[in-house]
Formats: structure tokens, C-alpha cells, sequence
């Protein structure tokens, strides 16, 4: 199976307020991204692809009722909170937290964890404690994705290296996997691979070789899993990364780059074209 995510972060924000949505207003900004994008990548769903896309979660009831009965795409949250509802147990003590069982009422399928923004906040707030323990952080992100999986939600768990802890990678990565999948049904999960050291503006992204070799070694220590590049999906590297035997896909997020950044639906479809091109 083969995997394009999206991850829309707060693209949803119009320009006067420092975002960069310039496609539709706030009400109808979801509605509008599925149906310009649905009717497009249906096309493919033959073709042993899954299209999903992680909404900010205002937008999440807008993009499921928007989106056409057992087509593409589906919808997903951008994170869950790390404990849920539960039958005869807590029933709603859970202000500002999304749960995973209200993500699925609200008709999500699947969920983006661990991202390396996720991962800043929440060593962020440690640090604020005076404490600087990353088996923390993974430990955290291992309770939400149990939560995910026991409401019936697949997992996009993210995992990478920073500047700092390039030169000893793949302890920084096992300590990841084994600590967010630790008592995870892993069937559900798939890996996205987040060079964090190349993320931002003038960076060096990661060449093929080294893309490779990440997503080898998390094959190898995860028995297989499903691994995405997490660094940007983009129209210059989709046939590239496509390219790649050990890479199942990628995770999208601004189209465009510079001048009018954002995300354009248009553009959106000449990735998934080149991507889906590239590895023929």
C-alpha cells in the first residue's frame, strides 16, 4: 500500500491574521479542499493508494460530511489527547483535549502522532520544569496512539532526529519506535520519517541515499511497517522519493513555497501525479 498524507497545520488562517489561506473563507475552507481534491485522486483508487488528510479540528465535521461515502479522502486529526471516554468510566472530564472517541464520532479514520511539532511542544513544556527527557515525550505520545488505536483509528506516528542527534540516528529512532509502539497494535500504525534537521527555510534536504537508508532501518527494527517521508512531498522530489523500493509515499504539506505561499488544490493533484508516475 502506498500512502499520501497531508497535513494542513493551520493553513486554514486568512492572510490578514498572518496565515496563509487565500483559497476560501474559514466556513468553507474544508469543503472546499476535499471536493477540489476528491474528485481527482479517486481516480487512483484502484491502484493500491490511500489519500488522507490531517485537518486542524474545526474543520474536521466539514471535511467528513464533504467528502463522498467510501471515496477518497479520507479524513483525519491532527493528534489525539492520551486519555479517552470510556463506558462506565470517564465520560467527558477532557476541556481543550480532543479524544480519540470523539475523533471517530465525529467521523475521522485516522490520526497524525508524534509529528516533530508535537514533539517540540511537549519538551517545551518540560523543559519549562526544568526537565530534559525525551523517553518522556515518547512515553506520551505512546499513550495517544494506544488511545487512537482502541477507537478504531489508524496512526501516522512520526519519528526523527534533530541537528543535534544526527550522529547517533538510529539510537534516536529505536528509542522512538520502541517506546510509542510499546503494547501498540502496530497493524494500524504507519511511519512517517522526519529529518528534522533538514525541515526550514535554507536547509539541505536529505539526498536519496540517506532516505533510504532511514527507511530501511526502520523496516528492519519495526518488521515492516509502512514508512513515508515525512520531510515534505513535494512536486521537485515526488518522482524521486517514488523511486525509492524501501519508501511507501509521503506527507504533503504547502504546495507552494514561496511567493503566494499555501496550499492550492491544483498543485496538490500535480504531486500526487508525479509521485504516482515516478514509481511506474
Amino acid at each position: 500500500m502506498k500512502h499520501i498524507f497531508v497535513n494542513f497545520k493551520r493553513f486554514d488562517i486568512p492572510k490578514d491574521l498572518g496565515g496563509v489561506n487565500s483559497i476560501a473563507p474559514m466556513e468553507t475552507w474544508a469543503r472546499t479542499i476535499v471536493e477540489a481534491t476528491g474528485k481527482h485522486v479517486n481516480r487512483y483508487k484502484n491502484e493500491a493508494v490511500d489519500f488522507t488528510m490531517f485537518f486542524p479540528e474545526a474543520h474536521l465535521i466539514n471535511a467528513v460530511s464533504s467528502r463522498d461515502k467510501n471515496t477518497f479522502p479520507y479524513i483525519g486529526c491532527q493528534g489525539v489527547y492520551r486519555e479517552d471516554t470510556a463506558v462506565g468510566g470517564n465520560f467527558g472530564s477532557f476541556t481543550t483535549n480532543l479524544t480519540a472517541n470523539a475523533a471517530r464520532a465525529m467521523g475521522c479514520t485516522t490520526t497524525i502522532i508524534g509529528h516533530c511539532e508535537e514533539r517540540k511542544d511537549k519538551a517545551g513544556i518540560l523543559a519549562n520544569a526544568g526537565v530534559v527527557n525525551n523517553k518522556i515525550v515518547n512515553i506520551l505520545l505512546n499513550k495517544s496512539i494506544k488511545c487512537a488505536a482502541e477507537a478504531g483509528l489508524k496512526v501516522l506516528y512520526c519519528i526523527g532526529e534533530r541537528p543535534e542527534e544526527q550522529n547517533f540516528w538510529q539510537e534516536v529512532l529505536k528509542e522512538q519506535i520502541d517506546i510509542g509502539l510499546d503494547g501498540v497494535d502496530r497493524s494500524k500504525v504507519c511511519i512517517a520519517y522526519e529529518p528534522v534537521w533538514a525541515i526550514g527555510p535554507g536547509k539541505t534536504p536529505p539526498d536519496r541515499g540517506y532516505i533510504k537508508k532511514i527507511a530501511g532501518y526502520v523496516k528492519e527494527i519495526t518488521g515492516g511497517l509502512d514508512v513515508v517521508y515525512g520531510g515534505g512531498l513535494k512536486e521537485d522530489n515526488a518522482q524521486m522519493l517514488a523511486s525509492i523500493k524501501e519508501i511507501d509515499g509521503g506527507l504533503i504539506a504547502l504546495t507552494r513555497f514561496s511567493g503566494d505561499i499555501g496550499f492550492y488544490p491544483e498543485e496538490y493533484i500535480k504531486i500526487v501525479e508525479k509521485y504516482l508516475k515516478g514509481r511506474n
